[in-house]
């Protein structure tokens, strides 16, 4: 093959990835993600990051975003599935996708600590709110949700640092909505809440979407729009 028809060819797998990820994240909003654990759910429910991962490395994507999709799809199958074990893995799994985010927005922006103070300070407030709102619901979880908070609202400030990438900062803090969403559902509603399920869908699109935005936004060298 030529060069041309391998930069064509990478292309093509690129766009084909992400639109795989795509229908597979509509489909599980549509149809799953309010539904209780199953096989199918699971299987659904961890297509669209690997795909997005996919898209990036066939195309020379940043190494830090493979990385960062990879772990949220280990989170994504251990959070399909019921208990305090599986929600440990998922915890870990994506704090360390938080973590390489942080990485990749720190070397790819300018200094965050240059953002507007009143952005910075609300990130701050609200990392602060959890004691109050969420940690004393966590039970023995506590200690694992604190250091998550601290993760989280450290890769919304390095996000703050990007303004030549909105996109990217736009997916950074749906992330953060997502889980703010998840912490709620977990430890502060009930399962026969009539919230279940809309916070459901609203949370999935956030999470997802915002892992889109993230990648079309930072994910390559030049924004995918």
């Amino acid at each position: 093959m030529t060069p041309f028809e391998i930069i064509a060819l990478r292309q093509t797998l690129k766009f084909t990835f992400l639109a795989i990820g795509l229908l597979a994240a509509l489909i599980y909003a549509v149809f799953f993600c309010h539904r209780p654990p199953s096989r199918a759910k699971t299987i659904v429910k961890a297509i669209p990051m690997p795909a997005f991962a996919a898209a990036a490395a066939i195309s020379f994507g940043h190494p830090a975003v493979v990385i960062a999709l990879l772990l949220s799809a280990v989170g994504d199958i251990a959070l399909a599935r019921d208990g305090e074990r599986p929600f440990l893995v998922g915890l870990i799994a994506f704090a360390c996708a938080h973590v390489a985010f942080i990485v990749h927005f720190w070397m790819l922006g300018s200094a965050p600590l240059t953002a507007p103070w009143f952005a910075i300070a609300a990130i701050l407030v609200f990392a602060f709110s959890t004691e109050r709102w969420l940690i004393p619901f966590a039970g023995d979880m506590r200690w694992p949700v604190r250091v998550y908070v601290v993760l989280i609202a450290l890769m919304g400030v390095t996000a703050l640092g990007l303004p030549a990438l909105p996109l990217a900062t736009l997916g950074a803090f749906a992330f953060l909505a997502s889980d703010t969403l998840l912490s709620l559902q977990l430890f502060r509603m009930s399962d026969t809440s009539r919230w279940q399920r809309p916070v459901s869908i609203a949370l999935w699109v956030l999470y997802a979407g915002g892992q889109f935005l993230i990648l079309a936004g930072s994910g390559w060298a030049t924004p995918l729009f």
